[in-house]
């Protein structure tokens, strides 16, 4: 994969993570669509702005009329609705489910077939391997995100396009600002996840913390949750 002359279509690009790819990317030498479900909150100069609201199928697909030329397709949209899945709200739950899973399933369901090979980023989570009290439809819903991208992995892999997953810890974000413990800069997640774009890596682990947990699953769970 590289980056240079590429065609990216970033999900999310009003803030966080999101605006970093975009932002980079631009640096690369990339052609970017930058969407959100606010657009006129993107500045971004350099980049083409779209509506995006990946939770609607209309809003999808207008997205892949409006860009048919994408090569690289980065699921960056998330949201974590700070809720537990036995006593929490069940709205929000599907809010999770709805934005996680189905939506970036149908993003792509939407451009896979005008990847042309090409490539796909799902931006993950170290929770897509554990759980933590207060989040855990957010753990839920990004374990699921972890296994749909396994799977169109194995079902993209005859049309040699790249699937690869983006694991990472708390990044220091607006998502988690109300996080206390240790955070990792954005720009080195991004710069992480696309250098391991160019090295054909379906898997790109940024921190300790990821490493640790995706090491833990080996182990007995109740030395993890115990």
């Amino acid at each position: 994969m590289q980056i240079s002359g590429a065609v990216a279509l970033v999900t999310g690009t009003n803030r966080g993570l999101g605006r970093h790819f975009a932002s980079q990317l631009l640096e690369r030498g990339a052609k970017v669509y930058a969407t959100a479900r606010r657009p006129e909150l993107v500045d971004l100069p350099g980049a083409h702005v779209l509506r995006l609201d990946i939770t609607d199928p209309a809003s999808i697909a207008a997205a892949a009329d409006t860009a048919p030329d994408v090569t690289l397709l980065v699921n960056n949209a998330g949201m974590d609705t700070v809720t537990n899945l036995v006593t929490g709200d069940l709205d929000a739950i599907r809010r999770e489910i709805d934005t996680h899973f189905w939506g970036t399933l149908g993003m792509i369901r939407a451009f896979a077939p005008r990847l042309g090979g090409g490539a796909i980023l799902n931006v993950l989570s170290a929770m897509s391997w554990f759980n933590y009290n207060g989040h855990t439809a957010y753990g839920a819903a990004k374990a699921a995100e972890w296994n749909l991208t396994n799977g169109v992995r194995l079902e993209l892999a005859p049309h040699k396009t790249l699937v690869t997953a983006l694991h990472l810890g708390a990044a220091d974000t607006d998502m988690s600002r109300d996080y206390e413990g240790p955070k990792v800069d954005p720009a080195v997640v991004v710069r992480t996840a696309l250098d391991g774009l160019e090295q054909d890596r379906i898997e790109v682990v940024v921190d300790d913390w990821s490493a640790h947990v995706k090491a833990s699953l080996a182990g007995d769970p109740s030395a993890f949750y115990g």
